[in-house]
C-alpha cells in the first residue's frame, strides 16, 4: 500500500525557518518550534515545497532539450490529454531511460514546466485546458499531468488530487553542544527509541555518556552529573560523507531538559540594514535572528502511497506513477539541498542540508 522513507538530515549551515516577525526576548526574528515541546523543527510543508521545486529542476535539466512543442501534442489523435500524451513518443531519449532516472520520462512530463513547482496561479482552468490555456500574463500554473503534479498534488476547476507523497516534520534527533570535552551531540531516550535504539530512562537532572566516568560535564551553561554509560554501540544512517557521528560523541539527557539545552544553544546572529545612500548602518535598523546551528541532525519520514487503483475511478488521472518512480525522483533531486538549501536567508550563509533516505515497504 505504501513505502516509508526515513529521512536523516545534517545541517551543514545554520537553518532559519522564520515565524513571521514574532520576537522572544533579545531575538527579533524567531524560528518555528513544536508547540508542545518548544523544540525548533523543520516543518513538513517547508520540506515538501522545496522538494517539489527541486524535483522539477532535476527533471527539466535532462529533458528540456527533448520536450515536444505543445502544438504537436495537441494535434495528436486521442480524446483526452492523457491519451495524447501516451500516443506521443519521446524523441532522443538517452539510454539512461532504462535506469532509475526513467522517472524523468514519465508520461505527462512532456508538458512539465517550472510553474509545476510553484503555486498554481490558474486553478480555475479545467484539467484538459491547464497545459495550454494561459492567463493575461502568459502563465500556465500546474499542468496536472507530470510526475511532480501527480506526486505532490494539484487542484483544478474540475478535479482536485491530494497527491501520493506525505511529508512529516523534520525533528531534531541529535543537537550539537559545546562542552569542555569538545562538541557533543545530545539526545533523549524517547528520540533514540524512534530510530530503534533501546535505552533505559535517566535519573532526574543526570546525563549519560559513552565513557560514563567524567563525573560532571557542562552542556553550554548547564553543569550536570554523569550517571554512567549509555549502551549505544553503533549508529547507522549517520555517515554523511565527510561527517560520521560516533557513539562517543553522544550524550543522553533527560526529556525535560532537552528543550532548555537546545533553546539555550541556538545560533543568534546580529544584522543591520545598510543605507544605500550613505553606505553606513541605517539608524534603528539593528535586528537579531536565531537559527538551528550547523551540525544538527534531524529525523523524519516521507510516505509514498500506491494509488494506482484511482485510475479506474477517474479517467483524468491516468497514468499515475509507481511508488518506486517517486522514490527515485526524491533521491535524484535531494542533492539540491546541499547547494540551494531550505528556509530563509540562504544568500547569507543559511539553509544547506545533507539528506539521506532509507526505505522500507509497508
Amino acid at each position: 500500500m505504501y513505502k516509508k522513507l526515513e529521512v536523516y538530515a545534517l545541517a551543514t549551515d545554520p537553518i532559519y525557518i522564520g515565524t513571521g516577525g514574532y520576537n522572544i526576548g533579545r531575538v527579533d526574528n524567531t524560528i518555528v518550534r513544536d508547540p508542545i515541546t518548544n523544540v525548533p523543527k523543520i516543518p513538513g510543508s517547508s520540506l515538501a515545497g522545496t522538494w517539489r521545486y527541486y524535483m522539477v529542476l532535476e527533471a527539466l535539466k535532462d529533458i528540456r532539450d527533448n520536450l515536444p512543442q505543445w502544438e504537436d501534442i495537441k494535434n495528436e489523435n486521442g480524446n483526452t490529454i492523457g491519451e495524447k500524451l501516451e500516443n506521443y513518443n519521446w524523441k532522443n531519449v538517452p539510454s539512461s531511460n532504462n535506469t532509475s532516472s526513467s522517472w524523468k520520462y514519465f508520461v505527462g512530463n512532456q508538458i512539465m514546466k517550472i510553474t509545476c513547482a510553484g503555486q498554481d496561479n490558474v486553478p480555475q482552468e479545467e484539467l484538459e485546458n491547464s497545459p495550454f490555456k494561459t492567463n493575461n500574463e502568459g502563465k500556465t500554473g500546474h499542468c496536472g499531468h507530470c510526475i511532480v503534479c501527480k506526486g505532490f498534488g494539484f487542484s483544478k476547476k474540475d478535479i482536485s488530487w491530494q497527491g501520493m507523497l506525505f511529508f512529516s516534520d523534520l525533528n531534531i534527533l541529535f543537537f550539537p553542544v559545546f562542552t569542555y570535552r569538545g562538541t557533543k551531540w545530545i539526545t533523549t531516550t524517547s528520540k533514540l527509541n524512534e530510530i530503534g535504539i533501546e535505552e533505559e530512562t535517566l535519573s532526574e537532572n543526570k546525563i549519560r555518556t559513552k565513557k560514563g566516568d567524567e563525573g560532571h560535564l557542562n552542556l553550554g551553561w548547564l553543569y550536570l552529573e554523569v550517571e554512567g554509560q549509555h549502551s549505544i554501540e553503533e549508529l547507522k544512517n549517520f555517515d554523511f560523507e565527510n561527517f560520521k557521528l560516533a557513539p562517543e560523541d553522544v550524550i543522553i539527557v533527560p526529556e525535560d531538559l532537552f528543550s532548555h539545552i537546545v533553546n539555550s544553544n541556538l545560533e543568534v546572529r546580529t544584522s543591520v540594514s545598510i543605507d544605500p545612500i550613505t553606505g553606513a548602518a541605517k539608524e534603528g535598523a539593528l535586528f537579531t535572528s536565531e537559527a538551528i546551528p550547523r551540525g544538527t541532525i534531524f529525523y523524519g519520514e516521507i510516505r509514498s502511497f500506491n494509488k494506482k487503483g484511482f485510475e479506474d475511478l477517474e479517467e483524468k488521472l491516468k497514468p499515475l506513477p509507481e511508488t518506486q518512480e517517486l522514490e527515485d525522483a526524491l533521491k535524484d533531486s535531494k542533492h539540491f539541498y546541499e547547494t540551494l538549501g531550505i528556509g530563509g536567508m540562504t544568500t547569507r550563509g543559511f539553509g544547506r542540508l545533507k539528506i539521506k533516505l532509507e526505505g522500507e515497504d509497508g
